[in-house]
C-alpha cells in the first residue's frame, strides 16, 4: 500500500539546509520561512552568536541539540558545522496529495536513481523554470535534497513543485493509478521526442547517469522517447536532456495548471 499514512511527513514539507553559511543565508532572505534553526550545543563563540541574532531578528525559534543529533538530522556529519535549520517549501507536497486534488498536476518529471546533487539541482530549476506541473523526487534512490541540491538550483529548490514519495517504483505505481502515461527518456530507444504525441497527464521519467531507468521502473514504461542527435554524442547529460525535454513541452503550449493560472507559487 503507497502512502496509507495520510500524516505530512516533515521530509514532505521542509528542505534542512546545513553549516553557518547557508543558515544565515536562510534566516537573511526574506522571500523564505525558516521554520527552526537547530544549534549544536557545542556551538560556541561568534558564529553561534550570528545565528542566534539572525534567528531573533527572523522571529524564528532556535533550539539546542547535542552534536550528535545535529549531524544525524543533517545527515551530513563532516559539513554541519553544528547547525541546521528546516526551510519551509511551499510547493512541496507528497505525490499521494498530488494526485487527489483537481486539477492534476499535468505533465511531470520522475527521478529514477540520479544521485549526483548538482543534476537534481539543475533539473528542479529547469523544471520549474518550464512550468511543469511536478517534479517526483524520490526519498530513496535519488540524491537528498540538501545544500548541494539546493546550490546547484540556485536556490530555486525551495520554491520548486516537488513531489514526494518513497521510490520512483512507488512513483509510477500511482502515476499510473491516477491515469497517466509513462514514458521513459532514452538515448537511442523509441520515437523521437519532437515528433511523439504528449497526452495531457503524462509522466517522464528520467534514469541514473550511468545507469538509466530502474529495472523495475522500465518495465512500467507506456512508451520511450529520444532526444534526436545526429552529431557524434552517444547521449547527453541528465541535466541536458531534461532541459531539452522541458523546454519542448514549453514549445507545445504550456502545462495545462500554468494555462488555467493555477502554476503560481504559493508565498
Amino acid at each position: 500500500m503507497h502512502e496509507a499514512n495520510t500524516a505530512v511527513s516533515p521530509k514532505d514539507r521542509f528542505l534542512t539546509v546545513y553549516g553557518r553559511k547557508p543558515v544565515l543565508e536562510a534566516l537573511d532572505d526574506p522571500e523564505l520561512r525558516v521554520d527552526k534553526v537547530i544549534l549544536a550545543d557545542t556551538a560556541r563563540g561568534q558564529a553561534a552568536e550570528d545565528i542566534r541574532r539572525a534567528a531573533r531578528s527572523a522571529g524564528v525559534p532556535v533550539h539546542r541539540a547535542s552534536a550528535h543529533r545535529v549531524k544525524v538530522l543533517a545527515g551530513n556529519g563532516k559539513q554541519d558545522q553544528g547547525v541546521l535549520a528546516d526551510v519551509v517549501a511551499p510547493r512541496m507536497r507528497p505525490l499521494g496529495a498530488a494526485l487527489r486534488t483537481t486539477p492534476l498536476p499535468g505533465r511531470v518529471l520522475v527521478l529514477d536513481g540520479i544521485t549526483t546533487p548538482a543534476n537534481v539541482g539543475m533539473i528542479l530549476r529547469t523544471a520549474t523554470a518550464a512550468g511543469l506541473g511536478g517534479i517526483v523526487v524520490p526519498r530513496r534512490g535519488v540524491a537528498a535534497l540538501d545544500p548541494l541540491v539546493v546550490k546547484a538550483s540556485a536556490g530555486v529548490a525551495f520554491r520548486a513543485p516537488v513531489l514526494r514519495c518513497g521510490t520512483a517504483a512507488e512513483a509510477a505505481d500511482l502515476l499510473t493509478e491516477a491515469g497517466y502515461q509513462l514514458f521513459g527518456l532514452s538515448a537511442s530507444r523509441g520515437e523521437p521526442l519532437f515528433d511523439a504525441a504528449v497526452p495531457e497527464l503524462a509522466a517522464f521519467v528520467l534514469g541514473g547517469e550511468t545507469g538509466g531507468l530502474s529495472a523495475e521502473v522500465a518495465e512500467q514504461m507506456t512508451g520511450w522517447v529520444s532526444i534526436p542527435m545526429p552529431g557524434a554524442v552517444e547521449s547527453l547529460n541528465v541535466a541536458a536532456a531534461a532541459a531539452v525535454l522541458c523546454f519542448d513541452l514549453v514549445r507545445r503550449g504550456l502545462p495545462p495548471e500554468r494555462a488555467r493560472g493555477k502554476g503560481r507559487p504559493s508565498r
